[in-house]
C-alpha cells in the first residue's frame, strides 16, 4: 500500500525533525569564570562542554580550560569546541593551535553578562580563513615528507612556523643577512614563548637537516606517558 505525508502518521514527524536541525547561526557557545573558574556551556543543548572527549585526542591541560591567551587551557578549550561542532577528530587536530591562536586567545568576558559567545558561523568562517592560507615552507610547499606526523607547517606573513600539533613546541625558522635563524620554542602556561634551543647556518644552505634536529629535540623533552 503507497503512502504520502498526508496518509502517513511519521512523515510530519520525520520532516519536523529535519526542519530542527540547528543551524551554524543556531549553536552557540558561551564562557564565563565562576568563582574564578572558567566554564563553557554550549547553549544549543543546555549543557556544559567539558575536556574529556577532548584529552583522548590532544592531552594539553587536564585541569581544564581557559581563554584569553595563547597557552595550554586555550588550546584544550580550541580543541573540544573544534570537536564538538565538527564531531570529527581529524578536523580538530589539524586545526585547533591555529584556532586558539586566532580564536580562542581573543576571546575575553565583557559586556553587561560578562562572558564571552562564539557561534556555528563564527567558527566556520575563522576554518575557511585557515584554508585560504598556504603553508609557508622553504621552497613554498608543503611540509617535508622527512617530518614527523604530529608536526605540520603553518602559515605566518613573516617567517615560517612549524608547529607540533600534540604539544606546545614549535620551530620557527627567519631568513637573516647572512644566516638562517632556526629555534625551537616552548609555549606552555605562559603568555609569551620560552627558546628551548637554537640553530645557525649560512643562508645559502638548506634548512631542513637544522630543523630535523630541533623537531628530534623536542620529542627527546617530551616525556612518555607510563602505561598503567
Amino acid at each position: 500500500m503507497e503512502t504520502d505525508s498526508t496518509t502517513n502518521p511519521r512523515a510530519p514527524a520525520q520532516n519536523e525533525s529535519e526542519r530542527s536541525q540547528p543551524t551554524p547561526a543556531d549553536v552557540e557557545y558561551v564562557g564565563m569564570r565562576v568563582d574564578g573558574t572558567p566554564v563553557v556551556l554550549k547553549l544549543t543543548d543546555h549543557e556544559r562542554l567539558t575536556p574529556d572527549r577532548s584529552l583522548k585526542l590532544v592531552r594539553h591541560s587536564p585541569g581544564g580550560f581557559d581563554w584569553g591567551y595563547t597557552g595550554s587551557g586555550p588550546a584544550q578549550l580550541a580543541c573540544a569546541i573544534l570537536l564538538d561542532y565538527y564531531d570529527d577528530e581529524s578536523v580538530a587536530h589539524q586545526h585547533y593551535i591555529q584556532f586558539r591562536n586566532e580564536v580562542v586567545s581573543q576571546l575575553a568576558c565583557d559586556g553587561p553578562a560578562d562572558c564571552w559567545h562564539l557561534t556555528g558561523e563564527d567558527i566556520e568562517a575563522a576554518l575557511a580563513e585557515f584554508e585560504e592560507c598556504r603553508a609557508l615552507t622553504p621552497d613554498g610547499g608543503t611540509p617535508p615528507s622527512s617530518l614527523p606526523a604530529n608536526w605540520s607547517a603553518v602559515a605566518r606573513t613573516d617567517r615560517t612556523v612549524i608547529q607540533r600539533r600534540d604539544i606546545d613546541h614549535y620551530v620557527v625558522l627567519a631568513e637573516g643577512s647572512e644566516e638562517w635563524l632556526i629555534i625551537l620554542c616552548a609555549q606552555g602556561d605562559r603568555a609569551y614563548p620560552a627558546p628551548l634551543d637554537h640553530r645557525t647556518l649560512p643562508v645559502e644552505n638548506d634548512p631542513a637537516s637544522a630543523v630535523q634536529a630541533l623537531v628530534a629535540e623536542s620529542n627527546d623533552l617530551v616525556e612518555p606517558e607510563e602505561d598503567i
